[in-house]
Protein backbone atom coordinates (compact mmCIF):
# COMPACT_ATOMS: atom_id res chain seq x y z
CA UNK A 1 0.00 0.00 0.00
CA UNK A 2 1.20 3.68 -0.70
CA UNK A 3 0.85 4.66 2.55
CA UNK A 4 3.46 2.51 3.87
CA UNK A 5 6.14 4.11 1.57
CA UNK A 6 5.03 7.66 2.24
CA UNK A 7 7.05 9.56 5.38
CA UNK A 8 5.40 9.98 8.27
CA UNK A 9 3.83 13.66 8.90
CA UNK A 10 2.92 15.17 11.89
CA UNK A 11 -0.68 15.10 12.42
CA UNK A 12 -1.41 18.95 12.82
CA UNK A 13 -4.43 19.50 11.45
CA UNK A 14 -7.86 17.42 12.18
CA UNK A 15 -8.94 16.11 8.46
CA UNK A 16 -5.20 15.76 6.95
CA UNK A 17 -4.49 13.80 3.38
CA UNK A 18 -1.20 12.97 1.91
CA UNK A 19 -1.07 12.99 -1.72
CA UNK A 20 1.85 11.79 -3.74
CA UNK A 21 1.46 14.31 -7.54
CA UNK A 22 4.93 12.84 -8.26
CA UNK A 23 7.50 10.65 -6.97
CA UNK A 24 9.45 13.11 -4.99
CA UNK A 25 6.33 15.90 -4.46
CA UNK A 26 4.39 14.64 -1.62
CA UNK A 27 1.70 17.39 -0.14
CA UNK A 28 -1.00 17.51 2.39
CA UNK A 29 -4.51 17.99 1.49
CA UNK A 30 -6.09 20.65 4.36
CA UNK A 31 -9.96 21.10 4.11
CA UNK A 32 -10.36 24.43 3.90
CA UNK A 33 -12.83 24.75 7.22
CA UNK A 34 -9.80 23.10 8.85
CA UNK A 35 -7.14 25.38 7.41
CA UNK A 36 -9.16 28.52 8.85
CA UNK A 37 -9.25 27.22 12.41
CA UNK A 38 -5.29 26.63 12.14
CA UNK A 39 -3.86 28.91 9.22
CA UNK A 40 -1.08 29.97 11.41
CA UNK A 41 0.36 26.45 11.83
CA UNK A 42 -0.55 25.96 8.12
CA UNK A 43 1.97 29.07 7.11
CA UNK A 44 4.13 28.18 9.34
CA UNK A 45 4.17 24.57 7.89
CA UNK A 46 4.31 26.26 4.51
CA UNK A 47 7.37 28.32 5.63
CA UNK A 48 9.62 25.16 6.67
CA UNK A 49 8.92 23.77 2.83
CA UNK A 50 5.85 21.89 3.83
CA UNK A 51 2.90 22.86 1.06
CA UNK A 52 -0.47 21.84 1.36
CA UNK A 53 -3.57 21.52 -1.02
CA UNK A 54 -6.59 23.38 0.33
CA UNK A 55 -10.30 21.85 -0.49
CA UNK A 56 -13.10 22.33 -0.68
CA UNK A 57 -15.59 19.84 -0.71
CA UNK A 58 -13.06 16.93 -1.40
CA UNK A 59 -12.05 19.24 -4.74
CA UNK A 60 -8.38 20.97 -4.53
CA UNK A 61 -8.96 24.93 -4.72
CA UNK A 62 -5.91 26.35 -3.81
CA UNK A 63 -2.62 25.81 -2.75
CA UNK A 64 -0.47 27.21 0.05
CA UNK A 65 3.29 27.23 -0.09
CA UNK A 66 6.70 29.61 1.44
CA UNK A 67 7.50 32.60 -0.29
CA UNK A 68 10.91 31.49 -0.98
CA UNK A 69 9.59 28.68 -3.08
CA UNK A 70 6.54 30.93 -4.87
CA UNK A 71 9.32 33.44 -5.60
CA UNK A 72 11.34 30.00 -7.03
CA UNK A 73 8.82 28.94 -9.37
CA UNK A 74 7.65 32.38 -10.39
CA UNK A 75 11.20 33.52 -12.06
CA UNK A 76 11.08 30.40 -14.58
CA UNK A 77 12.93 31.61 -17.54
CA UNK A 78 10.82 31.16 -20.89
CA UNK A 79 11.37 28.17 -23.19
CA UNK A 80 13.43 30.51 -25.62
CA UNK A 81 15.52 32.11 -23.57
CA UNK A 82 16.90 28.48 -21.79
CA UNK A 83 17.48 27.81 -25.89
CA UNK A 84 19.15 30.51 -26.46
CA UNK A 85 21.60 30.04 -23.37
CA UNK A 86 22.27 26.00 -24.48
CA UNK A 87 25.78 25.68 -24.25
CA UNK A 88 25.45 24.53 -28.11
CA UNK A 89 28.80 24.04 -30.30
CA UNK A 90 29.35 23.62 -34.35
CA UNK A 91 27.98 20.65 -35.38
CA UNK A 92 25.47 20.01 -32.35
CA UNK A 93 22.17 20.84 -34.75
CA UNK A 94 21.85 19.14 -38.13
CA UNK A 95 22.06 21.40 -41.14
CA UNK A 96 18.97 22.87 -42.24
CA UNK A 97 17.18 21.83 -45.20
CA UNK A 98 17.08 25.02 -47.52
CA UNK A 99 15.32 22.92 -50.48
CA UNK A 100 12.02 24.60 -51.55
CA UNK A 101 9.04 22.93 -50.17
CA UNK A 102 7.14 20.46 -52.11
CA UNK A 103 4.36 21.60 -54.21
CA UNK A 104 1.21 20.11 -52.06
CA UNK A 105 -1.25 19.79 -55.42
CA UNK A 106 -4.07 22.08 -53.82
Amino acid sequence: MISSLLPRLPNRHKMTTVVLLHPEVIMREIQLRDAKASLSAVVADARRGEAAIITRHGKPEAVILGFEEWQRLSHVPSFGKLLMAAPLEKGDLPRRNTAPPRDSGL
